[in-house]
């Protein structure tokens, strides 16, 4: 059985770890209730932290002169300095971290779409933006594993979002653990089908990296290959590099296959490029090949499961499946 690296997650704590919300609720979440078994989660409310207690009345972003300020409405304060205080205090502090998950559309937690008011009157948006500890999150942390919970209901960005945060843990237990290049070799190689799948560009950059290891000190390198890591999941892997991989996992086994089994794997391709067959028939059977023929290698290889199984969800929002 493969074992996973435990990623590190701050999290708003309002997602199921303290009744903190504006009117004292817990929120639950079904994604944060799954990830606890393997994840480490740093709650964190800013809003509580900056002393706003709970419950408290709500606080709005507010654009003023080209600037957004943080104020309460029924009381008039504007807090906007003790936020921002706070985030960079906070976020100083945030070490060996693989991401965040962060309420969506709160004015401090949120990273996108937090509505932005004239003034603190009622009246409509006059439009959107990051809030106020959330944005710092982007602007420290934004090649990181970063999202909102409500975003995390979608197939495919839950799926990145996994795939990412289990993978810089175990490049950060590859730092960690004292092998030094010799173990993050081994990382590269276990990953190659993945990275492959998500940049080629980039893992041509790492193999570079590592290719060049001896002219470098190690620490050298492993801050250059973070660095490359770190781009690698800006985008999600797509149809095109999938079909790619599977053709360069196919050829492994062109001359122990019957031409049936070749037929009916390029026939799974079509279906796929159709969208009428998900990219995971085509890695089952792929597996079960690497199984049949006991390619130990190949079976190592995360492209096969980048994450644990028991996070892997067959329903989703109805938007973004990988098909």
């Amino acid at each position: 059985m493969t074992e996973y690296a435990r990623p590190r997650l701050v999290v708003s704590q309002c997602l199921e770890f303290d009744a903190c919300r504006y009117n004292g609720d817990v929120i639950h979440n079904a994604v944060v209730q799954r990830l606890m078994d393997f994840v480490d989660f740093v709650p964190v409310c800013p809003e509580v932290e900056i002393g706003l207690g709970t419950p408290r009345e709500t606080i709005r972003i507010v654009g003023r002169d080209s600037k957004h300020r943080l104020l309460q409405p029924a009381t008039g304060n504007d807090v906007t300095d003790a936020m921002n205080d706070f985030s960079e205090r906070y976020l100083d502090g945030v070490s060996d971290t693989d991401g965040f998950i962060l309420k969506s559309r709160s004015p401090s937690c949120g990273l996108k779409e937090v509505k932005v008011y004239a003034g603190t009157e009622k009246g409509p948006a006059i439009g959107n933006a990051s809030g106020l500890f959330g944005g710092k999150v982007l602007e420290r942390f934004g090649l990181y594993a970063v999202e909102e919970e409500g975003r995390l209901n979608n197939f495919t960005i839950r799926d990145r979002f996994y795939t990412k945060m289990f993978t810089l843990a175990a490049f950060r237990s590859v730092k960690g653990n004292g092998d030094g290049l010799e173990g993050l070799h081994e990382f590269h190689e276990r990953n190659r089908y993945l990275f492959m799948a998500y940049s080629r560009p980039t893992l041509k950059v790492l193999d570079r990296i590592l290719k060049e290891s001896d002219d470098r000190s190690e620490e050298q390198v492993m801050s250059l290959y973070e660095r490359a890591l770190l781009k690698l999941f800006n985008r999600a892997a797509r149809y095109d590099s999938n079909l790619n991989v599977s053709r360069v996992i196919a050829e492994r086994f062109a001359d122990r296959i019957s031409e049936g089994e070749r037929a009916f794997f390029d026939e799974l391709v079509e279906k796929y490029r159709a969208k009428k067959e998900p990219f995971s028939s085509i890695v089952t059977l792929l597996k079960s090949w690497a199984v049949r023929f006991e390619d130990e290698g190949l079976l190592e290889q995360t492209f096969f499961a980048p994450y644990p199984e028991k996070l892997m969800e067959i329903t989703d929002s109805g938007k973004g499946r990988d098909y």
